[in-house]
C-alpha cells in the first residue's frame, strides 16, 4: 500500500465507546486480573465486554450491541452475541455456551468484564457462582483495565462496518457471523506462532491430552 501512496484510514477511524455503567445496581467483583492478559493455562482466564456498533448513517434505529468472550490464551472469540438491544439475556446467553462447551479443569476459570449493568445483575453473578468460575471487574471508568477485548472489538469494527454502510440489520450480522470465523480461522497472529487463534487452541488441547 506504500508503494502504491494508498493510505488505509478504517484503523485511524474513532468511535464512541458504549457505555451502560448506571452505578452501583447488584455486585461489583473485584479486579482480579489486574492486566495480566496472558496465561499458560488453557481456559483460565476469559475477558468480556459489550460495544455499540453504528451500521448505517448514524441514526438511533441503526445501532447494534455486539458481546463476545475472549479466550485469553490465544485470543480466539469463543462465544458472542449480536442485538437491537443490550439486555442482560443478551450477555447470558453466550455465556451458557461458553460454559457448556468449555472442557473439564482442575482449576477454576476467571471471566473479567466492567462494571455495566448486565454484569452486575443477579442473573450473570449467580451463572459464574454455580458454574464456580471467578468474577472479576474493572475498576468504574478504567476501560484500560478490558485492553485486550476493546483490542479485539475494534479488529472486527476495523473488518466490518469501518467505512462500510449496510441496509438492513440482517446484512450486518451476516457480516459479523463471517468475520468472527474469519477472525478465528483465517486470521493469523505473529505472536501465536503465525497460527491462527483456533490452530492455536487446538495444539494447546492437544498437548493437553
Amino acid at each position: 500500500m506504500k508503494m502504491n501512496r494508498l493510505l488505509c484510514t478504517a484503523f485511524n477511524r474513532l468511535t464512541r465507546k458504549y457505555n451502560s455503567y448506571v452505578g452501583t445496581v447488584g455486585h461489583i467483583a473485584p479486579n482480579r486480573l489486574n492486566h495480566r492478559f496472558t496465561t499458560k493455562r488453557p481456559y483460565q482466564k476469559v475477558l468480556t465486554d459489550v460495544t455499540e456498533i453504528r451500521w448505517g448513517s448514524g441514526t438511533k434505529s441503526e445501532r447494534a450491541y455486539f458481546t463476545a468472550y475472549i479466550y485469553v490464551y490465544s485470543g480466539e472469540i469463543l462465544t458472542w452475541n449480536i442485538d437491537l438491544h443490550p439486555t442482560v439475556e443478551f450477555v447470558t446467553k453466550p455465556l451458557d455456551e461458553l460454559l457448556q462447551n468449555r472442557p473439564e479443569l482442575n482449576y477454576r476459570m476467571a471471566i473479567h468484564a466492567d462494571q455495566c449493568f448486565q454484569y452486575q445483575n443477579y442473573e450473570y453473578v449467580a451463572r459464574l457462582k454455580n458454574n464456580r468460575v471467578f468474577q472479576s471487574m474493572s475498576r468504574k471508568a478504567t476501560c484500560l483495565d478490558n485492553t485486550m477485548a476493546e483490542s479485539i472489538f475494534h479488529i472486527v469494527k476495523v473488518g466490518t462496518v469501518h467505512n462500510n454502510h449496510y441496509q438492513s440489520y440482517d446484512e450486518l450480522k451476516s457480516v459479523i457471523t463471517n468475520y468472527v470465523y474469519y477472525y478465528n480461522n483465517r486470521r493469523i497472529k505473529t505472536k501465536l506462532a503465525g497460527k491462527t487463534p483456533v490452530q492455536y487452541r487446538n495444539l494447546s488441547d492437544q498437548l493437553a491430552a
